[in-house]
């Protein structure tokens, strides 16, 4: 299968609120009040967390099909943790990012636990944002 290409592209309107379009989808990116923002959208990083649960789900339910497991209901919560220091001032050690993610996928299935064990090891290894978010990838920023 040849690789898909995504964007997003859009214009800042404020030095905290961005808005764009990804195929017919406007996304708007804004901040809390406590970096800045106006709290009219999630903000980046937020985008990430629902980012990783929403390619988690689709990926759980089309490995299940694959397993033949039927999902009754699927929960995920994500949770992250991130230092602002670096963001804000430029002075911390600590890198930018989240330093840690955890997700509880609260799953009701006619599975036992042993299959779901081997179902969730292969939702890890192909959903496309976990590995994203787990490996180096190339990003190049130009002006």
């Amino acid at each position: 299968m040849s690789n898909l290409q995504f964007s997003y592209a859009g214009e800042s309107e404020s030095s905290t609120k961005f808005v764009g379009e990804s195929r017919q989808f406007q996304i708007t990116v804004d901040e809390p009040p406590v970096l800045g923002g106006k709290d009219e959208a999630a903000n980046p990083v937020e985008y990430t967390l629902a980012s990783l649960a929403g390619c988690l789900n689709v990926v759980a339910h089309l490995i299940a099909k694959e397993f033949d497991i039927t999902i009754r209901s699927l929960k995920i919560g994500v949770e992250g943790d991130l230092n602002p220091a670096k963001l804000l001032n430029g002075d911390s050690a600590e890198r930018a990012g989240f330093t840690d993610i955890r997700v509880k996928l609260d799953v009701d299935s006619d599975a036992d636990q042993e299959l779901l064990d081997q179902w969730l090891s292969v939702v890890r290894d192909r959903c496309p944002v976990t590995d994203n978010l787990a490996n180096q990838t190339k990003v190049e920023i130009v002006v």
